[in-house]
């Protein structure tokens, strides 16, 4: 049916989600959108709102496992891994470290360089369709150091940013509290990032946006799918639990809870959630000028309409797992070290905290594809720390390939066979 307008059913009502849709309509196709939950509901609610083309640097590093001792041996450190899930987790950490090589990372961080570098020309008609103007703002992003050492550490992705295009302007000590005079003086150097972007209100921008889908004739079934209706080789539609859902394409952006779902599709995916906590203050006496990464501390603090949002650190642990809120009080305790006058106690009418999943793959890469079992149902998922900045221009990539149109990207390195 290629050129021809379809009837498309996407299974997760995220970022990805909710951008596939709007795309999908805007080339002339009938969209229903899947989720037990109501719209950015889920990671995307609690992440911290950024549009980074510069967080193209893969997560694995060759110095990323030298860390990770100190990380856990550290009650306050930026992961966490309960180690009853470690015998699970395993394999994937392997795939972890061996993608960890600079070969490997230069070939990753090209890959996200060419999905991530169109995010914000992406989101843009996004937000105007559903005049969510008020809620993303494009001034940058800062990155903190606390010693010429920690500085040093993060050279290898800066020298993968230059070679990417990025630009940024360096700052000193001095610059840095003429940037942001509520910064700790403690700081010794920082970087601004200006083609960056941050949305005020993560949760809201994805409930807009799933707004428009739904004026424009979109449906929204609240339901949670569990597999494939198919006639011999040809799809029928989605099987939920509220019945079958028609549809001739399907799109998997359920994010941490699509591995199931890829598996009925015909795919094994090593997908993992990285449990990701935030903390977000009320009433904060100061607010960042933009979002601003702690880098020693591996934390990021953003500016946003509900207050200061704090959020980070990485939990291994599984999906069904309880969440710890230690981990969000530890963000808590970590703030007064950044901005000094948001280091009080707080209590449980002042703060408000949050656990989500991101889904992520071992090599930093999402999963942008057709299954194996079926040409009509494609992979939009594993997007892992960078959700917000990649799903808008996935959606437009979905868009294209349902639509026959030729990927506007290679899309060689996103394949679901190369874990194979």
């Amino acid at each position: 049916m290629s050129g021809q307008a379809r009837s498309v059913a996407i299974i997760g009502a995220g970022i990805v989600g909710v951008s596939t849709a709007r795309y999908l309509q805007r080339s002339g196709h009938a969209v229903t959108l899947i989720d037990p939950n109501p719209p950015g509901t889920g990671a995307s609610f609690g992440n911290a709102g950024c549009f980074n083309p510069s967080s193209m640097v893969p997560i694995a590093g060759p110095d990323t496992f030298k860390s990770v001792p100190g990380y856990l041996m550290d009650p306050l450190g930026p992961l966490s891994i309960r180690w009853s899930y470690l015998p699970r987790i395993t394999p994937w950490l392997i795939r972890y470290g061996l993608a960890g090589t600079p070969a490997r990372i230069k070939q990753q961080a090209a890959a996200l360089t060419t999905l991530l570098g169109n995010s914000l020309e992406a989101l843009a008609p996004l937000v105007a369709d559903a005049g969510a103007q008020d809620l993303v703002r494009r001034d940058g992003i800062l990155i903190v150091y606390r010693s010429e050492a920690s500085r040093k550490a993060d050279e290898r992705g800066w020298n993968l940013r230059r070679d990417a295009g990025i630009t940024w302007q360096e700052l000193d000590a001095g610059e840095l509290r003429a940037f942001d005079p509520n910064l700790t003086p403690d700081l010794t150097s920082g970087k601004w990032v200006p083609g960056n972007g941050h949305t005020v209100d993560p949760g809201g921008l994805v409930g807009k946006i799933a707004e428009c889908v739904l004026a424009a004739g979109g449906r929204l079934v609240k339901a949670r799918a569990s597999g494939f209706d198919f006639d011999g080789a040809a799809l029928r539609g989605v099987i939920t639990d509220q019945g079958t859902i028609a549809a001739d394409a399907v799109v998997i952006a359920a994010g941490a809870h699509s591995k199931q779902l890829a598996r009925m599709a015909g795919d094994t995916l090593p997908l993992e959630t990285e449990r990701g906590y935030h903390a977000v203050i009320k009433t904060p006496a100061v607010q960042p000028r933009v979002p601003t990464t702690d880098s020693d501390h591996k934390f990021v603090v953003a500016p946003m309409n509900m207050g200061v949002r704090i959020a980070g650190t990485v939990e291994l642990a599984g999906l069904d797992a309880p969440p710890n809120w230690q981990r969000s009080q530890i963000l808590l305790r970590r703030i007064g070290g950044l901005y000094p006058a948001l280091g009080r106690q707080y209590g449980e009418d002042d703060v408000t905290v949050w656990m989500g999943h991101r889904p992520s793959f071992p090599d930093s890469l999402p999963v942008i594809d057709r299954s194996s079992r079926s040409r009509d149902i494609f992979y939009a998922l594993g997007h892992g720390h960078v959700g917000m900045t990649g799903g808008p221009f996935t959606g437009a990539i979905i868009a294209d390939l349902i639509s026959g149109r030729p990927a506007p990207i290679d899309l060689s390195p996103f394949k679901a066979t190369r874990f194979r």
